[in-house]
Parts: C-alpha cells; sequence; structure tokens
C-alpha cells in the first residue's frame, strides 16, 4: 500500500511516500521561518496561505522522486490536528480532494502520535511497551505506550513547553528567530557552571513539568549582569542545562514508574544535542534503551503523518465523512491500532 502524508500543522509544510512494503519512498519539507522571522512568530493567515502555495508543487516533487504515478497511491493521510486550525484545513482539503478524486480512502493523524511513532521510521525500531518523552514547541508529556494507539498520559508540562521555554528564553537573550536552535548553538560556547538554574519541579514527587519559573531566573540572571557575549552564551549553557537535567530527572522516574524497559523520545527539542547525550548516558547506567528519530523528522515532518495513516489504515479505518480538523486533540482518545 502506498500513502501520501500531508503535515501542515503549523509553519512547515511537510511531504512524503510512504509504502507498507518497502518503507519510506520520498520525503520534502518546506519551512516557513524565513516568512515568519521578521514578526518574531507565527503569523497563523500567514502561514494558511504559504501551505496553499507550496503542497502541489511538494506533492508533485515527492512522486517524482519515488517514481511513483498518483493514481498509484492507495491511501491518503493528513494531519488533522492538533494545530491551527486555518493550516490544518488547507492539508485536511488537499488530502480529501485527492483521495475523492481517486477513490482512495483517507485518514486524519494527531500531530503528536506522528511525533511519538517517527522512532519507528528508523533500523531496529523500539516496539511497545515504552515510555515516549514528547518534547517540542507546544508539547512536554510523558506518555507510556501499551500499544500503538493505546496511550496514559504520565505527566505534562503546567505552563510553557520545553520548546516554547527554549524559545523566550533567546528571545530574552536577543537572539533570532526561531529561538531554540539559535540558543542551543549559542550554549555551545557557553562556560558550563558560571550560572546555575534550579531544575524546575524535581525537587518533589510526580512527574508534571513547569519552565516558566526557569525563564524568569534567566531574565533576572540576564538583566543584572555585563550583558556582554560571553556572559549571554554561559546564560544560554546554564539554561540548557537545567531544561536538559529537568527532562532528564522525569524521564528516569517515569522510567522507573512503569517497569518500561525502552525510552522514545520525540519532537523537535528531540534534536537537541545535550538532551540526546544525556539521555544516553542515562540510558547507559540504567541499562534501558532509548531511541530517537534522525534529527530531520524531530521537526514536524510529513513522512510521519505517512507512516502513522499507513498503519491506521492498514487497519481498516478511515476518516468521517465531513471534513473536519481539530486545533485541540487529546491523544488518549485515539483507537488501537
Amino acid at each position: 500500500m502506498n500513502v501520501l502524508g500531508i503535515e501542515t500543522s503549523c509553519d512547515e509544510t511537510g511531504v512524503a511516500l510512504y509504502s507498507t512494503e518497502r518503507g519510506l519512498l520520498a520525503h520534502a519539507l518546506y519551512s516557513q521561518v524565513r516568512l515568519h522571522a521578521e514578526y518574531g512568530g507565527v503569523v497563523p493567515e500567514l502561514a494558511s496561505r504559504d501551505h496553499v502555495r507550496k503542497l502541489l508543487p511538494l506533492i508533485e516533487r515527492c512522486l517524482i522522486d519515488a517514481g511513483l504515478r498518483i493514481d498509484q497511491l492507495n491511501g491518503i493521510a493528513y494531519t488533522a490536528g492538533p494545530g491551527l486550525v486555518g493550516a490544518l484545513l488547507v492539508g485536511a482539503a488537499t488530502a480529501r480532494a485527492i483521495a475523492w478524486s481517486l477513490g482512495v480512502p483517507a485518514i486524519g493523524v494527531h500531530h503528536m502520535e506522528g511525533h511519538l511513532l517517527a522512532p519507528l521510521l528508523e533500523p531496529d525500531p523500539p516496539a511497545p511497551p515504552f515510555v515516549a518523552l514528547l518534547v517540542s514547541g507546544g508539547h512536554t508529556q510523558l506518555v507510556e505506550v501499551a500499544q500503538i494507539g493505546v496511550y496514559r498520559l504520565l505527566g505534562e508540562t503546567l505552563d510553557d513547553a520545553a520548546g516554547e521555554a527554549f524559545d523566550k528564553t533567546a528571545k530574552m537573550l536577543g537572539l533570532p528567530y526561531p529561538g531554540g536552535p539559535e540558543l542551543a548553538r549559542l550554549a555551545e560556547s557557553g562556560q558550563p557552571g558560571r550560572f546555575s538554574f534550579s531544575r524546575p519541579m524535581t525537587d518533589r514527587p510526580g512527574l508534571e513539568f513547569s519552565f516558566s519559573g526557569l525563564k524568569t531566573q534567566v531574565l533576572l540572571a540576564w538583566q543584572k549582569s555585563d550583558q556582554s557575549e560571553q556572559t549571554r552564551a554561559d546564560i544560554a549553557r546554564g539554561f540548557e542545562d537545567a531544561a536538559v537535567e529537568t527532562l532528564a530527572i522525569k524521564c528516569e522516574r517515569a522510567m522507573k514508574a512503569t517497569g518500561a524497559g525502552t525510552l522514545v523520545v520525540a519532537g523537535g527539542v528531540g534534536a537537541n544535542r545535550r538532551l540526546r547525550a544525556r539521555l544516553a548516558e542515562l540510558a547507559q547506567v540504567r541499562q534501558l534503551r532509548v531511541s530517537f528519530p534522525r534529527p530531520e523528522f524531530c521537526t514536524d515532518n510529513g513522512a510521519m503523518i505517512a507512516f502513522a495513516g499507513a498503519l491506521r489504515l492498514a487497519a481498516g479505518q478511515r476518516a468521517e465523512d465531513a471534513l473536519t480538523v481539530r486545533p485541540r486533540w487529546d491523544m488518549a482518545a485515539l483507537a488501537a491500532v
């Protein structure tokens, strides 16, 4: 079965082709970073319009790269939520129109389930049960995965997501948009230990997260400093160390609480090199397995949607007749595969 995957939940247009027999055939991504940079954040209306411009050319490109004709598609998968409603509607309408014209089934995919399953696209994929850390600009969650489609939320952020905290902290330090990757790059030249910030909510039991207080600590430290370039880098390093260690502590707690032997890490912050190194160290010490998607599949992409959609289509699941998207969508409400 050849499945076309379409991802338009926010500011990246992702398209991919996945074969249940041959694996990932092609994928393409267009990022709107330059479009939104002058505004310092995503402008939803501009995002939607750009998806309209870029989506069909990307689909044509993927078909050429995969050596497929459009009439060789057996199903269409698209992100139905969560996300920006206008952006979601562009992908959903395009997917449903293609599916209707070809007489093939379509399926709406949960964006975060796509991220959760992205590591399964790698060689030697992990198999459930496992614990997943979903860590991105919009989400920070620990999820127990009994099987694909059977999810139990263990803990989540009470305020900012980790990726959001990276972006906002970067903006405080005067770094360009998108701030998270810029802060991580700057932290590479920072002196470890010069600025030591607290590890939020690690001094009490539980698997919830909070990053708003950490941002405040960084702001106060920056305002009281000499604001030199080296100080900027040192503060960035202190923030990154605190955020990474907080995530690692909560992951270790989740693994102990569930007895799971495998940790899956997905979402944009999953590409952070310091986080990957810290969780790999944790896995080695505790004799666990940790699995990451390749960095290009940590951020939003069509491959994860094509793969998740293919699993659900193969299980006989289909989108409802009405074209609907879900800007807010509880992953625990999904059906098992």
